[in-house]
């Protein structure tokens, strides 16, 4: 996202889908089974840092879907103005030490993001430029469903809300470089949140470090491989209404992690004709290395898909 500045008057829309799974639990990086989750006696072995004997309740699957409208709009030649806004759909399957399981769900609107992408220097093969965004609390942080214990609602824990409820600052940087069909770059972005929500806790910043090569082979098709880079820290403070013993997913102190991921992707592009300007992307991502601050569900695979047109409606 937001890779390179657009020509004055070049404006692009955009759609991106993206799908994510997250399937058993982690602890750091020792793999931990639903059932040791579960358990009410300590695993064999010493305790990791701020472990406990067991949860009543433990998640097993997640699953996350996001379909992203976004449009960009260059300004000036060094300055791209730019605007995103997700349609989330959570759901995640849990056990009980009953044995019982359960599904809880949860979908609509996340956070609206105004940005600025600004190119400080560029030549004919390299380029820098700064990213930066604002992320407003349009999601909502008051989710509910049915649980086993609560058939007429109960707040859902952290991971199942669709925002942070607090304005957040993404800051970042960007380098390009170009050389006949090669291109290759990096990109490093923060995100910062202003402070703690109408709920009584305060989402832990992250940032996210990516790194990418890429082929163009004809006018029409490029491949490339990237590598990502994420660490995300923990919540500070608690929502009242959610029980930290009850479900790891519950507890702010279970929110943080760092991961590793090498994904492989695909653009096709429309170079002439009535649809020159569109533009089909495809990325695969797997994490080589995850640690989390857990239990917590370790990340599986992700994929991303996106079309997306570009014209200048100044030279219409």
């Amino acid at each position: 996202m937001g890779d390179h500045v657009h020509e004055k008057g070049g404006l692009m829309f955009a759609y991106r889908f993206s799908k994510m799974e997250m399937r058993h639990n982690l602890d750091g990086t020792s793999s931990l089974s639903t059932n040791d989750v579960l358990s009410d006696v300590p695993n064999p072995g010493p305790p990791p840092p701020g472990s406990q004997s067991g949860f009543p309740v433990a998640p097993f699957y997640m699953g996350m879907e996001m379909h992203m409208l976004s449009a960009m709009y260059g300004l000036f030649e060094d300055l791209t103005v730019s605007a995103m806004l997700p349609f989330i759909r959570l759901d995640m399957d849990h056990q009980t030490r009953a044995g019982t399981k359960f599904t809880t769900r949860s979908h609509g609107v996340g956070d609206f993001k105004l940005g600025t992408l600004y190119r400080f220097w560029h030549d004919p093969i390299h380029s820098f430029h700064t990213n930066f965004a604002i992320s407003f609390p349009t999601g909502s942080i008051r989710e509910k469903d049915n649980l086993p214990n609560a058939p007429n609602g109960a707040r859902l824990p952290y991971p199942m809300q669709l925002g942070t409820g607090t304005v957040a600052i993404l800051p970042g940087i960007t380098y390009r470089g170009q050389v006949t069909n090669w291109s290759w770059g990096a990109q490093a972005i923060g995100t910062i949140q202003a402070g703690e929500n109408k709920n009584d806790y305060r989402v832990g910043n992250s940032y996210d470090l990516t790194a990418w090569g890429a082929r163009k082979w004809t006018d029409w098709l490029s491949t490339a491989f990237r590598a990502d880079w994420r660490q995300w820290f923990n919540y500070s403070g608690g929502d009242p209404l959610l029980n930290p013993r009850l479900v790891p997913t519950a507890d702010s102190e279970r929110r943080g992690g760092r991961r590793l991921d090498l994904g492989l992707s695909f653009n096709l592009l429309a170079p002439r004709g009535w649809p020159k300007g569109l533009r089909f992307s495809a990325e695969a991502l797997a994490p080589v290395y995850q640690s989390l601050d857990g239990p917590q569900l370790r990340s599986r695979w992700r994929v991303v898909a996106g079309i997306q047109y570009e014209l200048n409606v100044l030279s219409r």
